[in-house]
């Protein structure tokens, strides 16, 4: 009996790290021979790369170049720029490796010939000289652990946006900028959308901390919509959540959130989650303020739930045909706790104007009989205006382009 208590113990406690941490944990399957994945006709999908160390986040350089995090190893990686004639490579490219002298990279962003890395607890900076790369502290500070990945970007208003994930599945953070999506200058200030007083931190210029929304459990993914502008970031709800008081686990709660980001808005966790109609709903086990639920912003859509949504981006300057290129692909990484696995796939976000009005499927075929042999992670479009795509689990980024059927 004891043993028994032991082993289920265990399991919370795998899933629980499994939660929180990078680790890979649902059941996975052996990838196929051949690269078995489903997409909409006239477009096809190769092997670009294979990288040992789990490829995280993606960026491109002014050369065509693409660099890849590779987190569990603490390097980042460049791979060669692609052929700019729309045809897919003949062999796969050779990485060359840039710095091995990082802790947990993720998130990527050039400035200038800089490249910006969001480290666990910071963002560094590596400037090449001649052929090396040197390595310096840029943003200091950034809590770790939890959700410790983090992701920094260049925004359509040219200033730096970097994700703070949740400490916790559940919890009222002490650390404000937890949970947040932060925004900084191009030199490293905090150009925040909130002022914060009392115990929170100001920062050295106009009495701003650098938080730019708050509520967001885990926004790893941010991308802006090309025709306004406007910030649009995933979010992973929280786990082993249920919609009665005292109730058992419901797997279909909450929805995975798609956010239109914008500034000083709190996206309602960990409190309330979207109800699928454009409201909030309040999570009965964890309940907030009075009416705080109303107060906080919904999500613009809602995608499956624990599907894990990370990157996005728009398709505005790929080769797809027209009636892509108002919308946004997202990549779900996958569940980690449902009895019957969601995610493991692409989906393409539509849009109209700048409103998310459907999601449907772009790529599937990760996912086969609750077992996934890939886990896509982030996405993003190449100067040969085709999509790339990270995978983490399969060791690989994949390159999709559009040919006409």
């Amino acid at each position: 009996m004891l043993e028994a208590v032991f082993t289920k113990l265990s399991t919370y406690i795998q899933l629980a790290l499994c939660s929180l941490s990078t680790l890979t944990c649902a059941s996975a399957a052996e990838p196929p021979h051949t690269l078995n994945l489903r997409l909409p006709a006239g477009f096809e999908i190769a092997i670009f790369a294979k990288l040992d160390g789990a490829p995280r986040m993606l960026a491109f350089d002014k050369n065509g170049h693409l660099f890849v995090s590779l987190t569990k190893n603490n390097q980042i990686v460049m791979l060669p720029a692609a052929n700019r004639d729309g045809l897919a490579r003949t062999s796969i490219a050779t990485p060359t490796l840039i710095s091995d002298k990082l802790n947990a990279p993720n998130g990527l962003a050039f400035v200038g010939d800089d490249l910006l890395v969001a480290n666990q607890d910071g963002i560094v900076k590596l400037s090449k000289n001649n052929s090396q790369w040197s390595v310096r502290p840029f943003i200091s500070g950034l809590p770790s652990g939890g959700h410790t990945l983090k992701t920094i970007k260049v925004g359509a208003d040219n200033f730096l946006y970097i994700n703070v994930g949740s400490s916790c599945n559940v919890c009222v953070e002490d650390e404000p900028t937890r949970a947040t999506i932060l925004r900084y200058t191009r030199q490293g200030k905090p150009a925040g959308g909130l002022e914060i007083a009392g115990r929170h931190r100001l920062s050295p210029i106009n009495n701003l901390a650098p938080i730019w929304a708050s509520g967001l459990r885990n926004s790893q993914g941010f991308a802006w919509h090309p025709k306004t502008g406007r910030m649009f970031a995933t979010n992973n709800g929280a786990d082993m959540r249920s919609d009665k008081k005292g109730g058992k686990v419901n797997d279909e709660i909450p929805p995975e959130h798609f956010n239109k980001i914008e500034p000083g808005k709190h996206y309602g966790w960990p409190h309330c989650w979207g109800d699928g109609k454009g409201g909030m709903t309040q999570d009965p086990n964890f309940v907030g303020e009075p009416d705080f639920c109303k107060t906080a912003a919904a999500p613009a859509i809602t995608l499956t739930s624990h599907s894990t949504p990370i990157g996005v981006t728009f398709l505005d300057n790929t080769h797809f045909p027209a009636e892509y290129r108002n919308d946004a692909i997202v990549a779900l990484h996958g569940s980690w706790n449902r009895e019957k696995l969601s995610g493991y796939k692409l989906v393409r976000v539509k849009f109209n104007g700048e409103t998310p009005v459907e999601v449907v499927d772009f790529a599937t075929g990760w996912l086969d009989n609750n077992q996934a042999w890939g886990r896509p992670v982030d996405v993003i479009t190449g100067p040969d205006g085709a999509l790339y795509v990270s995978d983490d689990r399969a060791d690989a980024i994949y390159r999709i382009n559009y040919k006409k059927p």
